[in-house]
């Protein structure tokens, strides 16, 4: 917080009042081997003044960089009314809500976001956000697995196997398998087509006796669109479910979750951020979470109902809280934590402002100014694409030089380039992710465009 407004002499009231001499005394309990003596490095305090000037000179540090870069982490437009809203003491200091005495402005906040994700997947119902994308993956699975194959009974009991693409985000994958393999969960790999980069249908094994659930992204980390109606068929004719993982703003364009194939998606998850939240150094983020009615048991989380009072009238409620706080710790399915709320309340203030039109140009734009990116950039010698198959917001482009010395070149010009695909993807060499969100100008383009040549000259 900007400001403290407690003198010396309101610290010593305090303190006299609950009997401690001094602060220290209130961690007591810790003992005194884990206790840090000074703070070595951070020098004594500073003025107001020098203080706010010493901030101001580490953000210039900084700069302000075009951003080329997405790979799950996107630097769209965020109207300015959606952080002056959100700022209000009553959004910006409410703490995530436990018990049934929560106001009624929070919780018919939780309900026009539940209504609008809804909406936006095609889905039956939303809980009220979760911690970010990739843990939201990791407890989509967890849900799968509860809810159990839709065959009656798996073929070795206590165990679980969930196919997961390579296309999937590879730090969400990494994620999912920290949290689910201590739990009887089998993590099986799915490679993609290498010259069309998604996963190919026709191509898919024989699903395995203790299949339980497909993940199926859309777009997948490439940005490129996999085929989501023929892999939720596959997926349900062998008794399985499917999970999508989606990007939100795509969804102004593409068909949702809850309409692909014949039955549609199971559950649908996926990152937050891109409704209303700024990059922020790396969050807080949120992830999202929807799903058909017959699962809401499983779905970890809170859910608000509306319903009417004794006089007609309008109220909020938490009508499903299955937490640690709220049931046994053994029957809880999750928790969340304020941050988090913050963020959904963001993505709902972002929606309501947009409407549905105004994502739908939110999307065009962005995958308008993707293709004019792709397309100046391979008219350079040596830059192509990677994969030959329709995409959406980013695309995948092989460099005929170092990757890692083309973003540091870039970067020296003030671009970050992109995402370097050959860390996480060796078989696609010198490979670099590119993006370009409605933020990104023609001029922007050209800029990338010019730099990038000489560089490469």
């Amino acid at each position: 917080m900007p400001f403290i407004p407690h003198t010396s002499d309101d610290v010593r009231a305090m303190l006299d009042v609950i009997g401690v001499k001094r602060i220290e005394d209130l961690f007591s309990e810790i003992p005194a081997e884990l206790r840090t003596h000074g703070l070595p490095g951070v020098p004594p305090g500073e003025s107001e003044m020098e203080m706010a000037r010493t901030l101001a000179e580490r953000a210039a540090m900084d700069g302000a960089p075009l951003c080329f870069a997405g790979a799950g982490a996107y630097d769209h437009h965020i109207p300015a009314a959606v952080w002056q809203i959100l700022s209000r003491g009553e959004f910006y200091s409410a703490y995530t809500p436990y018990q049934a005495e929560a106001s009624q402005g929070t919780l018919q906040v939780m309900y026009e976001y539940q209504s609008m994700m809804a909406t936006l997947t095609g889905m039956d119902v939303s809980n009220a956000s979760l911690y970010d994308g990739a843990s939201a993956l990791a407890e989509a699975v967890l849900m799968a697995v509860r809810a159990g194959s839709t065959r009656r009974k798996l073929a070795t009991p206590g165990k679980s196997r969930i196919l997961m693409p390579r296309t999937v985000h590879p730090i969400y994958r990494r994620v999912v398998e920290t949290i689910v393999s201590a739990q009887g969960i089998i993590i099986e790999e799915l490679d993609y087509d290498p010259r069309e980069g998604y996963i190919d249908p026709a191509t898919l094994p024989a699903a395995p006796s203790d299949f339980v659930a497909l993940v199926v992204p859309q777009p997948n980390f490439f940005g490129v669109l996999e085929d989501v109606d023929a892999l939720t068929d596959w997926a349900h004719s062998h008794g399985g479910r499917v999970i999508a993982l989606v990007n939100p703003v795509a969804l102004a364009l593409l068909s949702p979750p809850g309409e692909w194939g014949t039955k549609g998606a199971d559950i649908a998850c996926g990152e937050g951020q891109p409704l209303g939240v700024p990059l922020s150094s790396g969050g807080p983020y949120f992830g999202f979470m929807t799903c058909r009615r017959d699962l809401v048991r499983q779905l970890p989380g809170r859910i608000v109902g509306r319903t009417v009072d004794l006089h007609g009238e309008t109220g909020y409620t938490l009508t499903l809280q299955a937490r640690e706080q709220h049931i046994r710790r053994s029957k809880a399915t999750s928790n969340i934590c304020t941050n988090q709320g913050l963020m959904m309340t963001a993505a709902t203030i972002h929606l309501a402002l947009l409407g549905p039109s105004g994502l739908e140009q939110v999307a065009n734009t962005c995958h308008t100014n993707t293709r004019a990116l792709v397309e100046r950039l391979t008219a350079l010698d040596g830059v192509e694409r990677i994969f030959d198959r329709p995409i959406f917001h980013e695309a995948a482009l092989r460099l005929p030089m170092s990757v890692a010395e083309a973003i540091r070149a870039l970067a020296a010009k003030n671009i970050v380039a992109g995402y370097p695909l050959g860390r996480d993807y060796p078989e696609l060499g010198e490979g670099i992710l590119v993006c370009a969100t409605e933020k990104r100008t023609l001029a922007d383009i050209e800029n990338y465009y010019g730099v990038l040549g000489g560089v490469l000259r």
